[in-house]
């Protein structure tokens, strides 16, 4: 297994981010739509939080709809804003951090999904699902 790779080399660089100016609808809509777990809260490129999908579920009863449906119907999403839902204390990881350093300390952690920052510039996002991707492509 290759040593000292950068996160870069397979975090995903195209994120879809979210503004607190969003709503949960809008959250769920891109959730689905993209079929991804995890979307930063930015403002412009700066990271304010970061929004899971398991987030919605905990204030919701989306999931006893179809997860490929993308239409969304759900009044309890009017009762909370993208700020009370989103994690706010982000730990980012910077592009030149190694694979093996962020697969060390999202095993520690209790999230799956870091953002990647470069000189306070959201560039990409990497989840644990991209790490055992990379893990699969070594064998």
């Amino acid at each position: 297994m290759k040593k000292r790779v950068p996160i870069s080399t397979i975090m995903t660089k195209n994120v879809v981010t979210l503004s607190t100016t969003d709503d949960l609808v809008t959250a769920e809509e891109l959730f689905k739509k993209h079929f991804i777990r995890h979307i930063p809260v930015t403002a412009g490129n700066e990271v304010l939080g970061m929004l899971s999908y398991t987030d919605l579920m905990r204030i919701s009863f989306a999931d006893a709809v179809d997860p490929h449906e993308e239409e969304v119907d759900t009044m309890v999403y009017n009762m909370f804003s993208i700020e009370q839902v989103m994690v706010k204390d982000v730990i980012c990881v910077s592009p030149k951090a190694t694979i093996q350093e962020v697969a060390a300390f999202l095993a520690q952690k209790e999230f799956h999904a870091l953002p990647v920052v470069d000189d306070d510039q959201l560039v990409g996002i990497v989840t644990t699902t991209d790490l055992i991707n990379y893990l699969l492509a070594q064998y």
